[in-house]
């Protein structure tokens, strides 16, 4: 059953997990409500509230957190056209389904200003705030916040919300600054930055790099392949055609052979975040095998060198694909016939030319 929130009144109400209802303030009603001095509204406020865990519910619960707006809305002489609310949805994205909609709504017009109860119940932190607020502002919208000193509807709030936009972005650079200096010492090290390591390798719990046996193999023949046959696109079709997978576990094509072709990596050489150094417990390829891939690749990017024709097998089961896909556009066609022997003839004809 629908969980029922006290603080629903004449706004539209849009919720989030807890299925609610929508009521609309028509325009007759919002304009003949007046504020405590009796002036008429001028500021249509949004208001916003979320929880993070169905435990959250009774502690800074919806209720609470919208009644705060209402009455912050109330003070200012604002009137409350929006009511959006996510529950059990954490802040470390904005990729929330009705804050997500506030955005939509905002951009287009509906309401002067978003109201939160604190910034944690809006977003994850004071970098995303200040790009939210960049944002809402090209919309012609503010913020306000009911416990804390941000209201961007006034200039005097404009200009305090620039002095915390520049803490935050020192905030930022610091902590990229930080990261750096990790990655650096990494580096340094020869530790992989990332869980990911290249084909061929694993990740120690240290982050050193271990050379993977099947897929070191793997690697030298994509090599292998490349001087023999000087095309990517028919190194990911023969190496689809005897199953072989890239580190995803996705069939190769020619830019993930390219890639290969290219680490430095395969020789031993680390190059990570400045640091550029030779490893030799990382090297899979011998140099003399990369130059000449090298050399291959530079002849037909640098000096124009036609590129070798299409082998008869790859030509061959590109256009039975096609075919394939023809054959089967057909047969949905309500009143299309098509003689399917004829086609596959035809087929066979064209993949001798």
């Amino acid at each position: 059953m629908a969980k029922k929130h006290k603080f629903i009144t004449k706004a539209i109400v849009e919720t989030g997990k807890t299925p609610g209802f929508t009521h609309e303030v028509s325009s007759n009603s919002a304009s003949s409500q007046t504020n405590d001095y009796g002036e008429m509204p001028l500021v249509r406020a949004a208001l916003y509230a979320r929880t993070s865990s169905p435990n959250q519910r009774f502690n800074y619960s919806i209720d609470e957190q919208i009644a705060c707006g209402q009455k912050y809305a109330k003070q200012r002489g604002w009137i409350v056209t929006h009511i959006f609310f996510d529950e059990s949805e954490r802040a470390e994205t904005i990729d929330r389904p009705k804050f997500q909609l506030m955005l939509q709504k905002a951009k287009s017009g509906c309401f002067d200003v978003i109201i939160f109860w604190r910034i944690d119940r809006f977003c994850r932190s004071l970098v995303d705030l200040v790009n939210l607020e960049k944002a809402l502002r090209e919309y012609k919208v503010g913020l306000c916040s009911v416990t804390e000193y941000i209201d961007t509807s006034t200039s005097v709030g404009r200009f305090n919300f620039r002095s915390l936009g520049s803490v935050a972005e020192l905030e930022a650079e610091l902590i990229g600054e930080r990261a750096r200096i990790g990655l650096h010492g990494l580096a340094k090290l020869h530790k992989w930055p990332n869980p990911h390591p290249p084909l061929g390798f694993t990740r120690l719990d240290d982050g050193v790099l271990k050379i993977e046996k099947e897929e070191a193999k793997i690697v030298r023949k994509v090599f292998a392949l490349y001087l023999q046959e000087r095309s990517m696109d028919h190194v990911a079709f023969l190496l689809n055609k005897k199953d072989l997978r890239t580190k995803k576990g996705k069939k190769w094509s020619a830019v993930a052979v390219s890639d290969v072709l290219r680490d430095e990596i395969y020789v031993g050489i680390y190059n990570v975040a400045g640091v550029r150094d030779y490893v030799k417990e990382y090297k899979i390829i011998d140099d003399d095998a990369f130059m000449k891939v090298k050399d291959i690749r530079l002849r037909y990017e640098r000096r124009g060198t036609p590129r070798p024709l299409i082998p008869a097998d790859r030509k061959s089961e590109k256009i039975q694909k096609v075919f394939g896909k023809y054959i089967e556009l057909i047969k949905g066609l309500k009143n299309g016939k098509i003689d399917e022997e004829y086609a596959k003839k035809k087929s066979a004809t064209l993949s001798r030319m």
